[in-house]
């Protein structure tokens, strides 16, 4: 781990708090989804998953056997009622949402499934919510690019406007504001509604299209050059744990404390892994070997951001969170678990001991232990050794 540690030692995960909680995520087959089911099955959560089958194939999903760590239903967040009747049988206390169609460039190709899914599939997770007798918060995630960016060299705050030029990002925009309105409408004495909006994420596991990392790694493992579209976009680089222990730890406070937490929230790194795509690759190569290397793309593309920062000063002081990994340390890790993937290694021990050296640093059992808490705590040890 790096040199920036909690400061506060009361303001973590708390492992008594999600031990045995209802939780329903959205989009548990995908990149960040997968991590976050295997987080909460390490904190002993008790998590069901509603998704389409994972969307790139391989999959982390399916490389660590995630479906065996959670009640897994397949369904897709524009079937309304297929989606409340999972909703409702599963009785979440918590729901996090993050089923999507998450990247830039597919919105520009498919534009309509882009808006649907983005926007009318919050929509479909808020009613579903709305029928649960349980619940105590809900996590939408949105993105960064939710902003109204005008490249400027400060980072965006919560309160700044929002917009989109791209169909992507517009879409965000949109499902900010969709859950806005239900929060006014439908929750203002129920469950609290809060929306996370977290940088650019790499980590182990990603292999979409059209993302620098797995980008590279295709193009190394295949002994090609990659071509880069825009080596001096600078992007808010941080590893995919960081923004998903903020989802835990806003879900908390939310369910916890309730309308102090009913709000929008960003989850980025600091200034030091603000950097632009040639520092990535350059520090991503190194780390991957000297057969790595890239080569300007001239072709034409659609329009993308040049500059996007983002001010996370916020979850900093109201909830305690701050990055664990350093851009080093972020980049590190990344190719590691694609190093091992290539060399057809032990992968599930990899992620295992990546998930566990972290959560080690962010996750409070309760203390001072009590006799229950002592045989909880050793729940949780025999859990963990089982899932391992």
């Amino acid at each position: 781990m790096g040199e920036r540690r909690r400061a506060m030692e009361d303001l973590v995960i708390d492992a008594a708090f999600w031990r045995r909680r209802r939780v329903f995520v959205t989009g548990h087959t995908g990149f960040k989804g997968a991590w976050l089911a295997l987080m909460l099955a390490r904190l002993n959560a008790e998590t069901t998953g509603y998704a389409l089958n994972p969307p790139t194939d391989p999959s982390l999903f399916d490389l660590l056997a995630v479906c065996d760590t959670l009640e897994d239903r397949r369904g897709d967040v524009n079937d309304l009622e297929n989606l409340r009747r999972a909703m409702v049988a599963a009785d979440p206390e918590i729901v996090i949402h993050m089923a999507a169609q998450p990247l830039v460039r597919a919105g520009y190709a498919e534009p309509v499934a882009t808006f649907q899914t983005n926007v009318m599939g919050v929509v479909n997770v808020l009613e579903a919510a709305r029928a649960c007798k349980s619940l105590k918060a809900v996590v939408n995630v949105t993105t960064d690019k939710c902003y109204d960016n005008r490249e400027a060299p400060w980072g965006y705050r919560e309160t700044d406007r929002l917009g989109g030029r791209d169909p992507y990002s517009a879409s965000k925009a949109c499902a900010e504001l969709v859950t806005a309105s239900y929060r006014a409408s439908f929750f203002d004495h129920g469950a609290t509604l809060a929306t996370a909006r977290a940088g650019n994420v790499i980590g182990g596991g990603d292999f979409a299209a059209d993302r620098i990392v797995p980008d590279a790694v295709r193009a190394f493992t295949a002994g090609r050059a990659l071509e880069v579209r825009a080596p001096k976009a600078v992007r808010p680089w941080q590893h995919v744990l960081e923004p998903l222990s903020g989802y835990l730890m806003l879900a908390e406070q939310a369910a916890r404390q309730g309308e102090a937490f009913a709000d929008g929230w960003n989850f980025g790194p600091g200034a030091e892994s603000e950097q632009d795509v040639e520092t990535l690759l350059t520090r991503f190569m190194a780390a991957w070997g000297p057969e790595a290397r890239w080569l300007p793309d001239r072709s034409a593309h659609p329009h993308e951001a040049g500059v996007l920062r983002l001010d996370a000063s916020k979850a900093r002081e109201k909830l305690g969170w701050t990055p664990l990994l350093s851009f080093d340390e972020t980049v590190e890790w990344t190719a590691r678990w694609y190093r091992a993937h290539a060399a057809g290694a032990d992968l599930r021990a990899l992620t295992f001991d990546q998930l566990d050296a972290y959560l080690g640093q962010r996750v409070r059992l309760t203390s001072p232990f009590s006799k229950q808490d002592r045989g909880a705590a050793g729940e949780e040890r025999d859990a963990a050794q089982r899932l391992a």
